[in-house]
């Protein structure tokens, strides 16, 4: 029986086709193709043993040792979550890491149940390679990064453009000590291929935020960094006020919902408390100690209100830590950049912010 295969194109991610890896679930925890779900032929310990046969006595023996551990009731109890899937997903494909054994066997064994899905050409290794082909391509695009001091919405702004990239949301961090969110930061090959995926339908210009090169645990990729760095830009100017209000709602509001939504009021609350205090725990060397301990007295006393419903209270520590500590290392940057820095296109408030970005991208 031939067993068909698709090439490793773009559309298939494009197109959000259904995907099973069949790989490990730590090669799948490490990076997958978005739209993918986990349903290996081996489990970690398996893989670890085959891969060691092989190493030691060759393919066929290899080979041998996987049948061995891949059989009865686990062979069985495989090939039922594939054909499950399939069930509710009729177009599946499938997929290893380079397209061949792994793959190979999972199509086969769906074969013998009447069930014949095509595998990727090249597997996950050649989508992945066409993915980062495609952010590559995109630092030769027309880009224009929106920059701002701390709190001035520029991801909101971000996210009003059809053509905007954010960088924050690909990465599951707001890219700042506070930016951590209840679930885990985005692994690097995750991020690449949620940003190569933004990128796969946008030709023309591209808007996208002023970050550090590493949000949370992923690195933008160099060459889109440095044509992020090249960039014209334009800068959001808002008052102090506005931008509290702003950040109480991020990074307050917003992360105690998330937290309680998936612990439950109580530990929720717990589990928002300490990471806040954490993430000023980790400015220690910068704040310097006397200023570090009357902002933690005044976010006790803020966590003591907010306890009370007065979430307002929290301005009491963002304030100073915005205006003694964000604000004065963002100027320096700007000064320090002086002779360097790119283009600034526009400076204004939100509004004018934004129809800046939209009249640059028309």
């Amino acid at each position: 029986m031939t067993l068909a295969t698709v090439p490793a194109t773009l559309n298939l991610i494009a197109e959000e086709t259904p995907l099973i890896d069949v790989r490990a679930p730590i090669e799948f925890a490490q990076g997958s193709l978005p739209g993918a779900v986990n349903l290996p032929l081996m489990v970690d310990d398996e893989r670890h043993q085959v891969g060691i046969a092989y190493k030691q006595l060759g393919q066929q023996a290899a080979i041998g040792l996987g049948e061995r551990l891949v059989s009865g009731e686990a062979k069985q109890a495989r090939v039922d979550a594939w054909e499950a899937y399939v069930a509710r997903q009729p177009e599946a494909i499938i997929y290893c890491f380079r397209g061949g054994l792994r793959s190979q066997i999972a199509q086969q064994w769906l074969a013998e149940t009447g069930i014949n899905r095509p595998r990727i050409e090249g597997g996950w290794k050649a989508v992945r390679h066409r993915l980062c082909q495609r952010i590559d391509e995109a630092a030769s695009q027309p880009m224009l990064v929106v920059a701002g001091l701390t709190g001035c919405a520029k991801t909101t702004l971000i996210n009003q453009l059809s053509n905007g990239i954010d960088l924050e949301a690909f990465a599951n961090h707001k890219g700042s000590a506070f930016g951590r969110q209840p679930e885990e930061p985005t692994p690097q090959i995750d991020f690449e291929h949620a940003l190569a995926k933004r990128l796969i339908g946008l030709t023309g210009k591209l808007v996208v935020e002023d970050e550090s090169r590493q949000i949370g645990n992923a690195n933008i990729p160099l060459t889109f960094w440095h044509a992020l760095q090249r960039a014209p830009r334009i800068r959001i100017e808002m008052p102090l006020d506005w931008r509290l209000e702003q950040l109480r709602r991020d990074y307050i509001e917003a992360l105690e919902q998330s937290y309680t939504a998936r612990y439950g009021q109580q530990e929720g609350w717990q589990r928002m408390q300490r990471q806040l205090a954490n993430a000023l725990e980790r400015l220690a060397k910068r704040l310097g100690n006397a200023r570090l301990q009357r902002l933690q007295r005044l976010q006790c006393m803020a966590f003591d209100a907010h306890a009370l419903g007065n979430i307002q209270a929290h301005e009491a520590w963002l304030a100073p830590l915005l205006t003694e500590y964000y604000d004065p290392l963002y100027r320096y940057h700007l000064e320090k950049q002086r002779d360097s820095r790119p283009t600034e296109l526009h400076v204004g408030d939100w509004d004018s912010c934004l129809e800046a970005a939209k009249q640059w991208s028309a």
